[in-house]
């Protein structure tokens, strides 16, 4: 099942922008644009993480959160207009878990929602993701982002990233790579391999100053994360 965010933000646009960029990262969306519907659906839906903003109709986002809290550790990150220290702790001090001023670059706050999630134990990585730090690949929607990043790969780059990142930290044959992503049945040379480990790369790891693809001298390749 996919990670589900609440967006709790009466400002419309807002709202819809939020909506449709965590959806293109792969989580499910709930939206509520006042603070009492938003209260009433973090409490009966099961939403994984919520964005609260601050100032709502209906009920503030500090007593919305104040509310959320008295029954659920759900992670809140909470949104307001006013860069104001005063906001901010009672935003903090009322349980929320992550703070952010309007307006905010979306990769930033994606970056913030990774942080929380996974400090709450709720990984947003699902069936259909594989992650390797900031490197995403979306099985079903044939798509690989970084931080956020669009990737663009063809079909057989996609499969060879995907296998290697399904098998993170094995060292992997060129033989071995050859038959799982071409097949059995593919009369060709191992150098096909190489050639397209060279495609990922120039891809993958040189454009972001990484190193996710190591060449095991011998005997082939193994994928993993190396960002220190």
């Amino acid at each position: 099942m996919k990670t589900t965010i609440l967006v709790i933000e009466d400002e419309v646009k807002i709202a819809r922008f939020l909506e449709l960029e965590l959806m293109h990262e792969g989580y499910a969306v709930q939206v509520a644009y006042d603070g009492r519907l938003g209260y009433e659906k973090a409490i009966s839906e099961d939403v994984d993480l919520i964005i609260l903003d601050l100032m709502l109709p209906g009920l503030s986002g500090i007593e919305v959160c104040r509310r959320v809290r008295r029954e659920s550790d759900v992670p809140i990150i909470m949104l307001t207009a006013k860069d104001d220290v005063s906001d901010k702790v009672m935003g903090l001090d009322s349980g929320a878990d992550d703070y952010m001023t309007k307006s905010f670059a979306i990769e930033e706050l994606l970056a913030r929602i990774r942080v929380v999630l996974k400090r709450k134990g709720k990984n947003e990585t699902n069936n259909n993701r594989l992650e390797s730090g900031k490197l995403s690949l979306f099985k079903d929607e044939y798509r690989v982002t970084y931080d956020g990043r669009e990737i663009l790969l063809s079909k057989k780059e996609f499969e060879l990233l995907r296998y290697l990142m399904e098998n993170q930290g094995i060292v992997l044959s060129r033989e071995k790579i050859l038959d799982q992503v071409w097949g059995y049945d593919f009369y060709g040379d191992t150098n096909v391999t190489d050639v397209y480990i060279k495609y990922l790369r120039n891809k993958i790891d040189q454009p972001f100053g990484m190193q996710f693809i190591h060449t095991v001298r011998g005997v082939g390749y193994t994928f993993k994360h190396n960002e220190e």
